[in-house]
């Protein structure tokens, strides 16, 4: 309970972003994997995993005592092991590791998560710094949302957004220009960098170790990475 009661919170950065998709959007947290794989045959037959987000693929464990489950990994995309950062090719059915204190969680390729700093409650202080794990192997974007996350102000223009991309090719993360503004806005903040590959296996931690720390003035910036 304790481990994803701190996941949780230091998800924030990108279940808040969620949330203002889904308001000014009209975007979903929870779907189906039909939703994202349409052309996918196999996907639209899957009823117990489900997509949270761009990024994750979300695995429950419903069988007493299991200790594995077979996953499917959507053919439109390669995938990440969550916890351990293995890459796996999707078009595929694996047999994923279920131990007693997780699930199986895996990552599609290409996706950009900002993961928050730790807290007891959300409030407890500003989202700084954010860490950035990019996910290569396929052109990414994900643009983090931020309002006084107190009020209904957002109703009346009063939140931000910053568009990050990942291009594959090029290796070059851009965080764009920031859009938008709020009372008590971070004038600037530091985004920490994290790179997970085929080559470079990467699971998640709450003490990552860093490839790279970025200032960031509300201004556009590319960063050419390894």
């Amino acid at each position: 309970m304790l481990k994803f009661d701190r996941l949780r919170y230091r998800l924030l950065p990108y279940i808040y972003s969620l949330a203002g998709a889904v308001t000014h959007e009209s975007g979903t947290m929870m779907r189906a994997l039909v939703f994202d794989f349409q052309a996918d045959s196999k996907a639209r037959e899957i009823t117990d995993q489900f997509m949270f987000g761009p990024a994750l693929l979300v695995n429950p464990v419903t069988t007493y005592q299991a200790r594995s489950r077979p996953v499917y990994l959507p053919r439109s995309s390669d995938w990440y092991d969550f916890w351990t950062g293995t890459a796996f090719v999707g078009g595929q059915t694996i047999e994923a590791p279920a131990p007693y204190e997780s699930i199986p969680l895996y990552v599609r390729a290409g996706s950009i998560i900002p993961f928050g700093p730790e807290l007891k409650y959300t409030t407890e202080k500003a989202a700084d710094p954010i860490t950035l794990f990019i996910y290569t192997g396929a052109n990414g974007a994900f643009t983090i949302y931020e309002d006084e996350g107190l009020n209904y102000n957002y109703e009346h223009g009063a939140f931000a957004r910053i568009p990050i991309r990942w291009n594959e090719a090029r290796r070059t993360l851009s965080i764009g220009k920031r859009e938008g503004a709020f009372q008590g806005m971070l004038a600037y903040r530091t985004f920490n960098l994290v790179l997970v590959a085929k080559t470079n296996r990467v699971g998640f931690s709450l003490t990552p170790a860093i490839d790279r720390e970025v200032r960031y003035h509300g201004e556009p910036i590319t960063l050419r990475l390894p």
